[in-house]
């Protein structure tokens, strides 16, 4: 990149007003990315990949899974470019991002030549998330626009923005246009050409990071933003005065030591991996699955490959050939270590060669087995005769006190139900998204469980349904009373994917219904001490990835936030033991850590070459307080604290157990606390 003055090196004497300039000549010619070919865009659902082709530096595309920017060379000179037709322009925008938010009061320009009549191409400016910002641009030929987008949608997978300003404007695709925009004080003036075309005000939001937009394809050259000096020296200021607050709460904070690791040569995986203790010796062990992607890249994989191995890295059984090739994959898939019949002894059950199986979790012998029922004559899809299974989850529907009911499903319509000897009990159907949630919500000592916009009955019966309500599956979902009054009832949450974030009663009446964008992968702890109960904190992937929304018990917005580019599990943490919980990122000591309730990095990990490309968050050490294991397909890392804790009595939070695991659960992390012995 060229001069980077004021923003990326903080110390840097302020002999200019620039804050940033780019021709884009330092980016090698070529896609930016690269699809990923099998493993398809999913892969940065729940998977830190750190970029997907091309190292940006300190440009990003927000929606990171859009292969939408590409570099070459016209006439001698750099340029970038916007060359796909984004197939739903009038729902999200492709992006190219530099900046900080802190960026304020300044003038942002560039060269623009549209290469295709249609959706708006120019420039992005205040951008706070990839479904906030501010667009100056050119549009169909014969407009100049200047527009907002916000961050709600009204309509269903529909942009909502706000005009701020148009004026008749005639271009064509054989140049470029010199497009400029003044902020000052609320007040924006776009110019083309040097001619001012847009006078407008909009206060908020005051600043933002900047950037190109276009939805169809364009070109762009010589990108630069600058301020007044006084605003340059604003700018310094309110960016040291956050990185000190950093650097204080992180220094409150203990930091992550290494605490054990170990190689996976050849058997090694992505997100796949199941954690319990499967030799019975008290320690919790890793469970390794390959997978053999079949038919397309996310409905029906095989588990290849299963490999069992203790956290130091001894291997207690494999079964089937691994090969490095099958580590990763961008689905659920259906196995689980378990105690399914409540002797003690973990099982792995898992679905495999269109059987559900159990294995002795000492040695991974078969135990039983029972086939998969027939896929459904009617499926679009449907390329085997018997059921290829998604995911496994277990339930207490009979009152035993255990999860002994297992329910299988597959992606997206059918469940079962069997009990602990393999026998099919019922079957259900519906708009299932991805994993259930158990809860005895009426006090009998039985189970039910939401699946999709569905809350089921241990016998069957739809206590509500709102599937046929809705026209996009659900992600994530929970049940529970997070107010932490003991006596209201418990709510179900659900994140929609592009129905956004819903809330219903027992009945299914619906409390709040907020399109906020793709939500999904939530997670509920108590991320705020200030704010009663505990809160659901969910992030975006599809089309706006990145978005961080949090939620407080009721359903009200907090907060939002883009400080990744990618999704993420967002797990909860308890790292300090003290009661209130942190989020995680990723383990990527740059783009990752873990963050407060205010969305500010306030644990980093060490720049010491350990993997990230997936991680599990538990307590493996016995005092209450989590480690954090991050892994590739080629070794596992586990990270502790580097203080012990001192308390009397330390934060032991109650969560859904190991067992039922999935890419797409939602993480419940109510308070507990108990004494703490040195």
């Amino acid at each position: 990149m060229k001069r980077l003055v004021l923003l990326f090196a903080a110390a840097a004497p302020l002999w200019s007003a620039d804050l940033f300039r780019d021709d884009f000549s330092k980016l090698p010619p070529g896609w930016l990315s690269r699809p990923m070919g099998q493993l398809n865009a999913a892969i940065q659902e729940y998977h830190y990949v750190a970029h997907r082709g091309v190292d940006t530096g300190l440009w990003k595309n927000p929606i990171v899974h859009l292969d939408s920017w590409v570099v070459g060379d016209e006439e001698g000179k750099a340029y970038l470019e916007q060359h796909l037709m984004v197939d739903r322009p009038q729902w999200f925008n492709a992006l190219f991002i530099t900046g900080d938010e802190e960026w304020g009061e300044y003038t942002v320009e560039a060269r623009v030549k549209p290469l295709s009549f249609g959706d708006v191409a120019g420039l992005v400016f205040r951008y706070q998330t990839n479904r906030h910002f501010f667009v100056f641009g050119l549009r169909g030929g014969n407009e100049a626009v200047l527009r907002l987008r916000l961050p709600i949608e009204d309509e269903y997978r529909i942009a909502k923005w706000k005009d701020l300003g148009a004026a008749k404007f005639d271009y064509d695709t054989r140049r470029y246009y010199h497009l400029k925009v003044e902020n000052a004080g609320g007040r924006i003036r776009a110019y083309i050409d040097g001619r001012l075309i847009i006078d407008a005000a909009e206060a908020e939001p005051p600043k933002g990071k900047a950037g190109v937009t276009a939805n169809m394809p364009a070109r762009f050259m010589d990108f630069h933003v600058h301020v007044p000096d006084a605003e340059a020296g604003a700018i310094r200021k309110r960016i040291a005065a956050r990185e000190a607050e950093l650097t204080k709460l992180r220094a409150e904070n203990p930091k992550p030591v290494l605490w054990k690791k170990f190689d996976t040569p050849g058997y090694g995986a992505g997100r796949n991996v199941r954690f319990g203790d499967l030799d019975g010796d008290g320690q919790v062990d890793m469970l390794f699955a390959q997978n053999l992607p079949r038919v397309r890249g996310d409905a029906f994989d095989h588990i290849q490959c299963l490999t069992a191995v203790t956290l130091d890295g001894k291997v207690l059984w494999q079964k089937g050939r691994p090969h490095e090739s099958l580590g990763l994959l961008t689905n659920d898939t259906p196995f689980q270590i378990h105690d399914l019949t409540g002797d003690g002894k973990h099982e792995v059950v898992l679905v495999q060669d269109f059987q559900l199986k159990v294995l002795e979790g000492a040695t991974g012998k078969l135990l039983k087995s029972a086939w998969m029922p027939p896929m459904a004559k009617d499926l679009k899809e449907r390329p085997y005769e018997l059921n290829s299974i998604d995911s496994i989850a277990f339930i207490d529907m009979s009152g035993k006190g255990r999860r002994s009911e297992i329910l299988v499903k597959d992606r997206y319509r059918f469940f079962w139900i069997y009990d602990e000897n393999l026998q099919l009990l019922w079957k259900g159907e519906g708009l299932t998204g991805h994993y259930p949630y158990p809860m005895d919500v009426d006090g009998d000592g039985r189970e039910e469980f939401a699946l999709g916009y569905t809350l089921w009955s241990p016998e069957g019966k739809a206590i509500f349904s709102r599937d046929k309500d809705y026209r996009d599956h659900a992600d994530g979902i929970s049940i529970g009373n997070y107010s932490g009054d003991p006596k209201r009832a418990p709510l179900v949450y659900a994140c929609g994917s592009d129905e956004g974030f819903l809330l219903f009663d027992l009945k299914g009446n619906v409390l709040k219904h907020l399109r906020i964008g793709h939500a999904q992968s939530p997670s509920v702890g108590k991320y705020r001490a200030s704010v009663d109960g505990v809160q659901l904190l969910t992030i975006n992937y599809w089309r706006n990835p990145g978005i961080l929304s949090l939620f407080d018990w009721q359903g009200n917005l907090l907060k939002q936030g883009e400080p990744i580019h990618s999704g993420s599990p967002i797990l909860p943490v308890n790292w300090r033991g003290d009661g209130i919980e942190f989020a995680m990122l990723s383990g990527n000591p740059r783009e990752g850590g873990l963050i407060d309730g205010e969305f500010r990095r306030v644990v980093m990990f060490p720049d010491d070459g350990h993997p990230d490309l997936a991680y599990a968050v538990m307590d493996l050490t016995g005092d209450a307080r989590d480690e954090i294991v991050l892994w590739d397909q080629k070794r596992v890392w586990i990270y502790t604290q580097d203080r012990p804790f001192t308390g009397k009595r330390i934060y032991a939070p109650v969560r859904n157990p190991e067992y039922n695991e999935s890419n797409y659960r939602t993480t419940v992390s109510l308070p507990g606390w108990r004494e703490h012995k040195p």
